[in-house]
């Protein structure tokens, strides 16, 4: 059986923007090579929850270990230097930026050649391969959401943070995030996700919280939540 460490774990989180905390006492474990989704109703503190674990928002209290190192206090380019990649659903690229500069963006902090990054971000999305020179900016939607996961693995990410990755996207290309999300889980990369479509995350997914109101209302694996009849309601609110 195999066996996979650690590599995320997120205690009592708190967070918001000033006033009542949106965030209220959260835990998050996600391992490698395991994708982990975040469910619930509109307003339930998803994103925020995601926001607070990259460091894009100040915690009220709570506690933040990533690769065996507290982090609760880094600042988010730091966390990124540690191998945690975040893609939001807004703003996933620069638009004046062609696909090649974009996917180089990534890599600032990588020393020596990138030809290694560049041959797995271009196998695991043929697209940005045959559009390398065009501008970011006119890429579809689905394009830019494959481009922003391109630009975090050409750092190196150890785990991914998706914020809606298949938001907007026609049903083609949905269907081609969560193959790529498949692979990428193949690789041993922890995958850490925000997801409305509950069908799809449920099925390409290993272990799922459910969140309404700040607090996670379930958690366990994604073929359990499946058969729990108590469940559906929570997805809606």
């Amino acid at each position: 059986m195999w066996w996979w460490p650690e590599v995320l774990k997120a205690r009592a989180l708190v967070a918001g923007y000033g006033g009542d905390p949106i965030v209220r006492g959260v835990d998050i474990d996600v391992q490698d090579g395991e994708v982990v989704v975040a469910l619930g109703p509109n307003g339930a503190g998803k994103s925020t929850l995601m926001k607070a674990i990259f460091g894009e928002l100040p915690l009220t209290s709570g506690q933040i270990f990533f690769d065996d190192l507290e982090m609760t206090d880094l600042p988010a380019h730091e966390r990124i230097k540690q191998g945690l990649g975040y893609v939001p659903q807004l703003q996933r690229v620069f638009p004046t930026l062609s696909v090649t500069e974009n996917l180089e963006m990534g890599a600032y902090a990588v020393k020596g050649s990138l030809s290694e990054q560049f041959e797995r971000v271009f196998t695991l999305f043929p697209d940005l391969k045959r559009d390398r020179r065009r501008q970011a900016g006119v890429l579809s939607g689905g394009q830019q959401a494959m481009l922003g996961i391109g630009r975090a693995l050409m750092g190196n990410a150890k785990m991914l943070l998706l914020d809606e990755p298949t938001a907007g996207m026609s049903p083609a290309y949905v269907d081609r995030m969560w193959d790529a999300v498949d692979r990428i889980r193949a690789s041993g990369i922890g995958i850490f996700a925000v997801e409305q479509n509950v069908a799809q995350a449920l099925s390409h997914s290993d272990v799922g919280y459910v969140l309404v109101d700040g607090q996670v209302a379930a958690h366990d694996a994604c073929s359990a939540l499946v058969e729990r009849s108590d469940v559906e309601g929570l997805f809606v609110g």
